[in-house]
C-alpha cells in the first residue's frame, strides 16, 4: 500500500514526493520488509500473548516418553498459537511494501491464510475446551491432509499458469546442472502439490524447543529471499549482465518481489524470537508452523529451486528423515528405537545437551546449510 500510494504521488505531482525514489528499489523495500515486520511482531506480541492466556490456550506437551515428558514438564500452559504473532506481522508488511498487482505476491498471501486458517483450527481444537464433543486430537489426520492438498492444487495450477509466458518456469532445475530438464506441465504440477503438502508439515516437526523452528524458518527465508530477487533482476544500462544470466539459474521475472515478503518472514520471526526465546513466553503451533513450511515450498517453486531447498533447509531434512528412520526401525525390529526420541532435536536433549544447546548447534547447522546452498550457485 506504501508503494502504491508513493507511486500514486509520484503520478499525481509528476515527480517523486520530496525527490524520495527508493521504494521504486525492492532491495530497499525488502530492508524497510524486515524492519516494519519486526516491530510489528514486537508491538503485538504482547496484547497476542495475553489473549491467548485469557483463552487459556496453553500447551500440554506429551511425548511416549517419559524422560522427555519429565524435562519438558515447564512448558504446561504455555500459550500457543504464538504463530499468529509472525502470521499478521507478514501479512501486514506484505500489504504495506510489496506490489498488490504482482501474481506471485497475491498467491503468497492467498497461501499463508489458507494454511494459517488449516492450522489455526487444528490448534483451536487440540487446545481448547471440547467443541461440539471431539477430542482434543485437532483435526483428523484426512481432514488436514485434504485441506493441505487442496490449497497446494490451487497454488500449483495457477503457478503454472502463470509460468506460460515464462520460458525457464516451465522446465525443472537441480543443482550443479547448467541447464534446464523439460517435464510435462502434470508432472510439474503434481510435483508443486507434493512438495507444498509436505513442506507445510516441515517446520511443525522443528516447533518442539523454544526458539529452534524460528530461527531456522529465518535462515532459510533469508536465502529464499535472496534468490527472489536475484531470479527476477533484469538487464539495463548499468547491469548488462544479470546475477541470473552469470550464475545460470532460472530467469523468473517479478519473482522480486516476492523478496519482500520473505524478508517481512525474517523480521516477524525475529520478532516471535523475542517472546519465543527461553524460556518461552509463547509457542508458534500450527497457525505459525503450517504457512511458514508451505511458504518455504512456495518460494523454491517459483524460483525453480525445489531440490536445492533440501539443501537450504537442511536442519527440517534432518528432522523429517529421523521420523521416517525412527518409525521403520520401530515397525522393522518389533518395538526397537534408533534414536532416543524423534525428531532428532530430542533426541540430543535426552543425551544431555541443555534446551539453549540444541536450538543454538541446530541454528548453526542451519546457516552451514544456507551457506552451502548459496555456494551450489557459483559452483553451477
Amino acid at each position: 500500500m506504501i508503494y502504491h500510494l508513493l507511486r500514486y504521488l509520484h503520478e499525481v505531482f509528476s515527480r517523486p514526493l520530496l525527490g524520495f525514489y527508493a521504494y521504486q528499489n525492492v532491495m530497499f523495500r525488502s530492508v524497510a520488509a524486515v524492519l516494519t515486520s519486526f516491530l510489528i511482531a514486537i508491538l503485538i506480541g504482547p496484547t497476542i500473548i495475553r489473549w491467548l492466556m485469557r483463552k487459556k490456550i496453553g500447551d500440554r506437551p506429551e511425548f511416549h516418553h517419559a524422560a522427555l515428558n519429565e524435562l519438558t514438564r515447564e512448558k504446561a500452559n504455555t500459550p500457543t498459537m504464538g504463530g499468529l504473532i509472525i502470521i499478521l506481522s507478514v501479512l501486514a508488511t506484505t500489504l504495506l511494501w510489496a506490489k498488490l498487482n504482482y501474481p506471485f505476491v497475491q498467491k503468497a498471501i492467498i497461501l499463508t491464510i489458507w494454511f494459517a486458517a488449516l492450522g489455526g483450527v487444528d490448534d483451536w481444537l487440540k487446545l481448547t475446551s471440547d467443541i461440539r464433543h471431539r477430542s482434543r486430537s485437532g483435526l483428523r489426520a484426512w481432514e488436514k491432509l485434504i485441506f493441505q492438498i487442496g490449497g497446494a492444487v490451487l497454488i500449483a495450477s495457477f503457478l503454472f499458469a502463470d509460468f506460460v509466458d515464462i520460458p525457464d518456469g516451465q522446465l525443472f532445475w537441480l543443482p550443479f546442472y547448467k541447464k534446464g530438464i523439460h517435464l510435462a506441465t502434470w508432472m510439474l504440477i503434481l510435483i508443486a502439490i507434493l512438495y507444498i503438502s509436505a513442506t507445510s508439515n516441515a517446520v511443525n516437526l522443528a516447533d518442539g524447543m523454544d526458539g529452534l523452528a524460528a530461527g531456522c524458518v529465518g535462515m532459510v527465508s533469508l536465502v529464499l529471499a535472496v534468490l527472489c530477487y536475484v531470479a527476477s533482476e533484469t538487464m539495463t544500462r548499468t547491469t548488462p549482465v544479470t546475477w541470473a544470466a552469470y550464475l545460470l539459474l532460472p530467469h523468473i521475472p517479478q519473482a522480486g518481489e516476492l523478496s519482500i515478503f520473505y524478508s517481512a518472514i525474517v523480521g516477524a520471526v525475529l520478532g516471535f524470537l523475542w517472546f519465543n526465546c527461553h524460556p518461552a513466553q509463547t509457542f508458534m503451533g500450527d497457525v505459525g508452523s503450517l504457512p511458514l513450511g508451505a511458504a518455504m515450498g512456495y518460494g523454491a517453486l517459483v524460483t525453480r529451486n525445489e531440490i536445492l531447498l533440501l539443501i537450504i533447509g537442511g536442519v527440517f531434512v534432518l528432522e523429517l528423515v529421523s521420523v521416517v528412520l525412527q518409525v521403520g526401525y520401530f515397525k522393522y525390529t518389533g518395538g526397537k528405537r534408533l534414536f532416543r526420541c524423534a525428531p532428532i532435536h530430542h533426541h540430543f536433549h535426552l543425551a544431555g545437551w541443555s534446551e539453549p544447546q540444541v536450538v543454538v548447534r541446530f541454528w548453526l547447522l542451519a546457516a552451514a546449510f544456507a551457506a552451502v546452498a548459496l555456494a551450489t550457485l557459483k559452483i553451477r
